[in-house]
């Protein structure tokens, strides 16, 4: 009996040293698991979306030489704006008109220098960066199915699909978006994203569909990801080495963004780019202007048409990743992410306007309508359009 005891005690010694050693070796995972947990936390938001890459995998990317943002006449903003700034929680504002900055704040201990998460603002940019592969030939027909580029698809929900569906957010794709739900899917892919997991991996594992592909419009994230799984089958080559090249270091960004990324150095295309408030300003104003930087065509201009109008199956508002808002006047389209991140766009007033906010109440109702309601009171300050006159 005491030697089954004394083995029973090395058993147990081994268990606690495998244990402790598992533990460490996984310490940065747990580390992050926990952070994933607390990301939206009232006492820890705010410093967290200024500090994603303290949190987890993330890869750097070049800004290129900052371009000159030309100073404009300093504006007002609206009646109701102080207001709107409180009760939404922004961090951040910035407003150019002509091109011009005309209005810039920072709030709740924010300053310029700091790379915000844009969260779904991020699906934009990366539709821009499809638009110049479209325009050389390597991605020449957004009808070809997604397994053309990403084979590792096959037998997944997206067999089938074609790129024009996924950029539409009409993949047929089953996917619950609830952030506020544990155990949804977007929360189930952050723990994937947390613990080093592959986002690949997590695309190609989905298996739920609720309709046949171009059908219907379903908003799910990660559509998203499978367009950067096509964009990297038919360049391989990485999402930031590609978005340094041909987007960021032609516009000249404030500081040196950066991309968070799974375990496996993937970027986190849905979600996770980075960028000063000022630069995100800088993504609008290139819509705004038809993909001309500087006098340099950086964006094919019919890419930026084509991808900012209403295309998604259904009266949804919806392009390729980008969104047009209800009622919207002809030149109005905008980005945006959870918890307040906005690229506004008016090109009839040439406006744009990027917000980052930390908004725990993003969801409620009225509060979507109150935000679009203030962006464009922001536009209308700064160039009402003429009424029409009605003909005598």
């Amino acid at each position: 009996m005491r030697k089954f005891f004394k083995r029973l005690g090395w058993v147990v010694l081994v268990l606690v040293v495998l244990a402790a050693a598992v533990g460490f070796w996984k310490r940065e995972d747990l580390t992050r698991l926990m952070a994933v947990n607390s990301l939206f936390a009232e006492d820890r938001i705010v410093q967290n979306f200024s500090h994603m890459d303290t949190l987890f995998h993330s890869a750097a990317m070049q800004g290129g030489t900052p371009s000159v943002l030309p100073q404009g006449t300093p504006a007002q903003m609206p009646e109701g704006f102080d207001a709107w700034q409180e009760a939404r929680h922004v961090t951040a504002t910035v407003v150019l008109h002509d091109g011009a900055l005309v209005y810039e704040n920072y709030r709740l201990g924010t300053d310029p220098q700091d790379l915000r998460v844009s969260w779904s603002v991020a699906k934009s940019a990366l539709s821009l960066l499809l638009g110049t592969l479209v325009a050389d030939g390597t991605i020449p027909d957004l009808d070809a199915p997604v397994t053309q580029y990403a084979p590792e698809l096959r037998g997944s929900a997206y067999d089938g699909a074609s790129i024009r569906n996924v950029l539409n957010m009409a993949s047929g794709v089953a996917f619950n978006e609830d952030y506020l739900d544990f155990w949804s899917d977007i929360n189930r892919m952050g723990r994937v994203l947390a613990l080093g997991g592959s986002m690949d991996g997590f695309s190609a594992g989905q298996t739920g569909r609720i309709a046949p592909p171009g059908t219907e419009w379903h908003y799910v994230s990660i559509d998203t990801h499978v367009i950067s799984m096509v964009i990297r089958g038919a360049t391989g080559r990485t999402i930031p080495d590609l978005m340094q090249e041909r987007l960021f270091i032609p516009l000249g960004l404030e500081r040196a963004p950066y991309y968070v990324t799974d375990g496996h150095g993937v970027a986190f295309v849905l979600g996770g780019l980075n960028l000063t408030t000022r630069d995100y300003a800088r993504l609008g104003q290139l819509v705004e202007q038809g993909g001309v930087w500087q006098g340099r065509q950086i964006i094919p201009a019919d890419w930026v048409a084509q991808s900012t109008a209403a295309s998604a199956p259904g009266d949804v508002g919806y392009g390729y990743q980008w969104w047009i808002p209800p009622a919207a006047a002809p030149g109005e389209v905008y980005a945006r992410g959870v918890y307040g991140q906005f690229i506004w766009i008016d090109r009839d007033r040439n406006v744009v306007i990027a917000v980052n906010s930390a908004d725990r109440a993003f969801r409620e109702p009225g509060v979507m309508d109150a935000n679009i309601a203030m962006l464009r009171a922001i536009a209308d300050s700064l160039s009402p359009l003429a009424t029409p006159q009605p003909e005598e």
